[in-house]
C-alpha cells in the first residue's frame, strides 16, 4: 500500500514538472502571496523541515518529525492564474510517545521510528485585481489535501480536506504586507460523512535590507469554532516563522524558525531550502 502512494505521489510530481511552475508559497513563508508567477513561469522548490515535540491526536504518537525533501512546484497557466503542487516523497518520526487515540489500533510501527510519504496538496490560485496605490492586490486560492500518508505509519488521516481562502497583498516601501482569511472543510477520520469547518489565517511581512536580502516572519493557521464535539486531528493549530531569503538571479535560498502557537503544535522547528523560477514554456 505504501508503494502504491509513494508511486502516485512521483508521478503526480513528475508530470507537473514535464508539463512544466512559479511563487508557490514564497519559501520559507506559508502565507499566500495574491500575486502570481506569471504566464509561462515555472516556479520549482525544495528543502528539509525539522520539528520537536509533534503530536498526531488520531493515531496517539508524538515525537520529532524530518520531512525530506519537502517539494512544490507551480505552473503558471495564465497571467493572473498558476497550478500549485505540494508535498514530499518522505518523511520520518523518531516516536518518543505514544497515548491512547482514536485510530492508534491502525498504525503498524512497532519499534521507535515510523515513515511515510508526505500527503500532496494541489491548488489553483488567481489574482482577481493587481494591487494599486491604493488598494492591496486581491486573489483567490483553492486547494485539496490528498490522502497519501496512511494512518498505518500514524502520519496521515487516510481523508481529504478542502481550503478556500482570499489573499490580500501590499507593498509599503520596502516592506511587502500579505494576508489570508479562509474556510478549511476538514473530514473526520473517524466518523464517515462528518466533518468540521475551520476557520483559516495568516499574516506576513517580507522586508528587504539589502539587495537581493530580506528578513521575513509570519503567524498562520486555524482556528476551530466548535465548544463540543470535535472531530480528532481539527482542533486549533498555528505557527509563527521568523527567518531570511537570499536572491541571486532565478535561484533565492532561505531559512527560518519556526516556533508552535499552541499545546499540540510542534514546540519548535526549522525549514530550509531554495527556490528557482525558470521560462517552462510560452502560451499561444
Amino acid at each position: 500500500m505504501r508503494f502504491v502512494r509513494c508511486a502516485a505521489w512521483v508521478m503526480a510530481a513528475g508530470t507537473c514538472l514535464w508539463a512544466s511552475a512559479a511563487e508557490a508559497q514564497q519559501r520559507p513563508l506559508v502565507t499566500e502571496d495574491p500575486e502570481t508567477i506569471g504566464a509561462g513561469l515555472i516556479l520549482v522548490e525544495g528543502g528539509i523541515d525539522s520539528f520537536r515535540d509533534v503530536i498526531f491526536p488520531v493515531s496517539g504518537l508524538q515525537g520529532n518529525l524530518l520531512r525530506f525533501p519537502s517539494l512544490g512546484v507551480s505552473i503558471g497557466i495564465s497571467s493572473i492564474a498558476e497550478l500549485q503542487i505540494d508535498g514530499g516523497p518522505y518523511q520520518r518520526l523518531a516516536i518518543t510517545d505514544r497515548f491512547p487515540a482514536p485510530m492508534a489500533h491502525l498504525v503498524t510501527a512497532t519499534g521507535d521510528t515510523t515513515s511515510d510519504v508526505q500527503d500532496l496538496i494541489i491548488a489553483t490560485k488567481i489574482r482577481l485585481a493587481p494591487e494599486t496605490a491604493g488598494r492591496p492586490a486581491i486573489g483567490i486560492r483553492l486547494a485539496t489535501r490528498l490522502p497519501n500518508a496512511g494512518n498505518e505509519s500514524g502520519l496521515g488521516r487516510d481523508t481529504m480536506d478542502f481550503h478556500v481562502s482570499a489573499l490580500l497583498g501590499k507593498t509599503v516601501e520596502s516592506i511587502r504586507v500579505v494576508g489570508n482569511i479562509g474556510v478549511a472543510i476538514l473530514t473526520d477520520p473517524t466518523v464517515g460523512g462528518r466533518q468540521n469547518d475551520v476557520m483559516t489565517y495568516g499574516v506576513s511581512l517580507a522586508r528587504a535590507v539589502a539587495e537581493g536580502v530580506e528578513v521575513v516572519g509570519e503567524i498562520n493557521g486555524h482556528l476551530n469554532l466548535r465548544d463540543q464535539d470535535l472531530p480528532p486531528g481539527t482542533e486549533s493549530s498555528g505557527a509563527m516563522r521568523v527567518g531570511g531569503r537570499f536572491t541571486r538571479g532565478t535561484v533565492r535560498l532561505d531559512g527560518a524558525v519556526i516556533i508552535g502557537m499552541t499545546s499540540r503544535d510542534p514546540s519548535f522547528g526549522l525549514t530550509a531550502g531554495f527556490t528557482w523560477v525558470f521560462r517552462g514554456f510560452t502560451l499561444p
